[in-house]
C-alpha cells in the first residue's frame, strides 16, 4: 500500500511517482494507493497514478484507488483514470478487490 498525501501535486507528484513505481518494481502483484486523507490532486498527481498504471499493466500487476474525497474523484473521473484503475470508496473494498484476495486468513 502506498498513501498519498493530504495535497498531491507538482510540489510531491514525484514522491508518490517513485514509491508507485518502487513498489510495482519490486515485484507487487497488486498495489492500492489510500488516497482517503487526499483533497486535492493536480495534472501531476494524476501523471504519477497513470504512469503507476502502466507499469502495472506491464507487469502484470493490479492497482486499486482508495478514495472518499469528492474533489478528488471529480478530478479523477474528469480524465477518466476511473477507466483506467478501478476506484473505492475505502481501504477495505480496494483491497478486498485485489485479485487473490482472501476475506479470511486460512487456518
Amino acid at each position: 500500500m502506498v498513501t498519498g498525501a493530504a495535497e498531491i501535486d507538482l510540489t510531491n507528484a514525484e514522491s508518490l511517482r517513485d514509491a508507485l513505481l518502487s513498489a510495482l518494481n519490486e515485484g507487487a502483484h497488486g498495489l492500492v494507493v489510500d488516497l482517503t486523507t487526499t483533497t486535492f490532486i493536480d495534472s501531476a498527481g494524476v501523471t504519477a497514478l497513470v504512469r503507476a498504471s502502466r507499469r502495472a499493466t506491464a507487469t502484470e500487476a493490479t492497482v486499486r484507488l482508495a478514495v472518499t474525497a469528492p474533489a478528488v474523484l471529480r478530478v479523477l473521473n474528469l480524465v477518466g483514470i476511473d477507466q483506467l484503475i478501478e476506484v473505492h470508496p475505502g481501504l477495505d473494498e480496494a483491497v478486498a478487490s485485489l485479485p487473490g484476495h482472501r476475506a479470511e486468513p486460512l487456518p
